[in-house]
């Protein structure tokens, strides 16, 4: 193998190990955006722990009573 093919192999092992690392905290901080959402916590205080945007949290972890009013205003509609 020539150098250059070695660093690139390395190089590609290291990204796909830094990828996987990286989709596992993802979900793992999701995860914890839907816990605390539904504790009560707002997405702007979310936002500015985590560095995200507030519009990003609330897409992730958006407000259950939101959910459970549209859920009953669709089941009125359909009765």
């Amino acid at each position: 193998m020539t150098t250059a093919e070695e660093e690139i192999r390395a190089a590609a092992r290291k990204r796909e190990r830094s990828k996987a690392a990286f989709e596992r905290d993802d979900a793992a901080l999701r995860e914890l955006f839907v816990k605390w959402r539904a504790e009560g916590k707002g997405p702007s205080d979310m936002a500015r722990w985590s560095g995200m945007t507030r519009e990003w949290v609330a897409k992730i972890a958006p407000d259950p009573k939101v959910q459970r009013d549209i859920a009953a205003a669709k089941n009125i509609a359909e009765s």
